[in-house]
């Protein structure tokens, strides 16, 4: 994790990836914290009681894991804007796998414009999104 500056990025490069298991037990845990403990977050029986395949991740925890990609990135990089759609229920107790890739540079208000995504070992993306970040520039 080194601070960089915008003059220092590229279209095209690539955030470092993140790869994880995401556990019940780390799903359950954030649901209780965040209050959000519904039978969908903690229970595979209670959650397909609700037309789901099991136990789903909340959505805001996947946004909050893309949002940490990007502060990983650069820690001095400000999330101006983030936007996601989820695709897929995010399943726990599988790998996880956080990606993003710098898009688009605006030298006027020195963001980058980012595509963010979770995926699945299978290249599955569970949640697509993008973000503009603002970087810090040299003096």
């Amino acid at each position: 994790m080194n601070t960089f500056y915008f003059e220092e990025i590229e279209e095209g490069d690539e955030l470092p990836a993140i790869d994880f298991f995401l556990s019940k037990d780390g799903v359950r845990q954030f649901a209780k914290t965040a209050g959000m403990y519904f039978p969908r977050f903690t229970d595979d029986e209670g959650a397909r009681a609700e037309g789901l395949p099991g136990m789903i991740a909340p959505g805001v925890m996947s946004l909050g894991l893309l949002a940490r990609m990007i502060s990983d990135w650069n820690p001095a990089a400000v999330v101006k804007r983030i936007g996601t759609t989820f695709r897929s229920p995010v399943l726990p107790d599988r790998n996880v796998h956080l990606r993003g890739a710098v898009t688009q540079k605006n030298d006027e208000d020195h963001t980058a414009e980012c595509d963010i995504w979770m995926e699945n070992d299978d290249g599955e993306r569970w949640v697509i999104g993008t973000a503009t970040v603002v970087l810090p520039v040299k003096a």
